[in-house]
């Protein structure tokens, strides 16, 4: 095994020719990416503004607009979405810092939001990952979860925006107009329990579920039709969520939706404190033994195996107890896991992975608006997994004989558009791990064989398969 393609291809995204030689010792040039602060992207594609002028364009035109007016906001949302996109592949295809590049698309699978049925959650994926997941990718879980819980995506994606209290000022006011009423939602409780933090054997109960969910009641969002609306038509129009200065959709505390009084949770109680009642549950959640073993051992199974080593989940579940979910102590211990550099170790990549290897291979300089839907035919598109669960990340789940299909076809045609560049298909053999035996050197050496069809029988290989 080469350390150094291990380093690029494991923990980052995919080597390009002639990287490997640049990288020194491979866990030196990993934990080097670590320093300084989040990787930034290079352009905004949107501003805020946009996203909430979308989405509130999108809620008129549902509201009394013209079948026009509505295909047309759906066309705006979906052309800031394909944007979006377009700007984070680009980021995964260019970066330098691949290792951490693969901690946020980890840590975006992590606490996913998905656009796969709502047109509000696909407009607000790439502000999600930017502000929620880039921006603590290095910092602490627990300003991560919260940041996510605050996220409008996040509020939208789980209908927390709509949760009322069933003892709060708004659930009181009385009957209301038929299919107006709301109660209390327990969708984003569960899953923050479940998903996020705890893991589903973490030790809680329905009852601590229901208790999550009203201490979260309140947590809803600015600048958009909410619940609220119906007490507001009771005279109470002061106390509705109202649009943020700039016009932007955002997170809003709204009192009269909390439900009041003291809750308990996994055995310890939380007195009435309005929003700071549910920000100090989710911070002891982060803070949970339950919780550090759930990460580390989802962590240790994206960069070690499938069925992770318990050795390897101790040692990561102990740097994050000991350190209190600092992410960037946790990803130096992911380094200095021995598993990780095991031969006997590997991954299989993922449909992003394999695509994003794919581009930085070919050193294709930033992805354009096909790539999005070759992800979709490649059933992993960017932002929405089928589920609150995110994308599985085990092989069964990506190599079955339709998929890797799927994948020799596409390689053939990316290989077709590239070889105009004159790509020199020897050149590639630097990406894989392959011993200078190996039958693939002379495959690709043999001038015979058209150019394109050695790069896509590189592409499709097994060797290109696993990283």
């Amino acid at each position: 095994m080469d350390a150094r393609l291990r380093a690029l291809n494991r923990f980052g995204l995919g080597a390009r020719p002639g990287e490997r030689d640049r990288v020194g010792d491979a866990r030196d040039w990993l934990k080097a990416q670590l320093t300084g602060g989040p990787p930034q992207l290079a352009t905004v594609p949107v501003t805020e503004k946009e996203i909430s002028d979308a989405l509130l364009a999108l809620r008129r035109a549902g509201a009394g607009g013209t079948q026009q007016d509505r295909a047309e906001a759906r066309r705006r949302l979906m052309r800031i979405a394909v944007e979006e996109q377009r700007t984070a592949l680009t980021e995964r295809i260019r970066s330098e810092r691949p290792f951490v590049e693969r901690l946020v698309a980890f840590w975006s699978n992590h606490l996913c939001i998905s656009g796969q049925s709502k047109p509000t959650v696909v407009v607000l994926a790439g502000s999600y990952e930017r502000d929620v997941i880039r921006r603590h990718v290095l910092g602490r879980f627990e300003d991560m979860v919260l940041a996510s819980a605050r996220h409008p995506a996040m509020l939208l994606y789980l209908d927390n925006f709509l949760s009322i209290g069933p003892g709060s000022p708004a659930a009181r006011l009385g009957p209301q107009r038929q299919g107006a009423r709301r109660g209390l939602n327990e969708n984003y409780a569960r899953e923050l329990l479940e998903l996020h933090t705890l893991g589903v054997d973490g030790g809680y109960t329905q009852d601590d579920v229901i208790e999550l969910a009203k201490a979260l009641t309140g947590w809803t969002l600015s600048g958009m039709r909410g619940p609220a609306a119906a007490a507001r038509r009771r005279r109470l129009a002061s106390q509705q969520p109202q649009q943020q200065a700039d016009g932007s959709v955002g997170f809003v505390f709204q009192e009269l939706l909390h439900e009041p009084g003291a809750r308990t949770l996994l055995g310890r109680r939380y007195p009435q404190s309005g929003a700071a009642q549910a920000e100090a549950m989710i911070r002891d959640l982060c803070r949970s033994p339950a919780t550090a073993r759930f990460v580390a051992t989802k962590l240790v199974t994206h960069f070690v195996a499938d069925e992770p080593p318990a050795s390897a989940v101790d040692r990561v579940a102990g740097v994050f107890a000991r350190s209190e979910g600092d992410l960037r102590a946790v990803s130096e211990a992911l380094v200095d896991l021995p598993e990780a550099w095991s031969v006997e170790k590997r991954k299989f990549r993922t449909p992003q992975d394999w695509l994003v290897a794919v581009l930085r291979a070919l050193e294709v300089p930033e992805a354009n608006n096909r790539v999005a839907p070759v992800l979709r035919q490649l059933r992993q598109p960017l932002w929405s997994p089928p589920s609150p669960k995110g994308y599985g990340d085990a092989t069964r789940e990506w190599s079955d004989p339709d998929s890797l299909l799927n994948r020799a076809e596409l390689a053939r045609s990316l290989a077709r558009r590239v070889e105009r560049q004159r790509i020199e298909p020897r050149r590639l053999a630097d990406v894989v791990d392959v011993p200078p035996s190996d039958p693939l050197h002379a495959l690709l050496a043999d001038a015979a064989i058209p150019a394109d069809e050695r790069i896509a029988l590189l592409l499709a290989s097994p060797a290109f398969q696993w990283r």
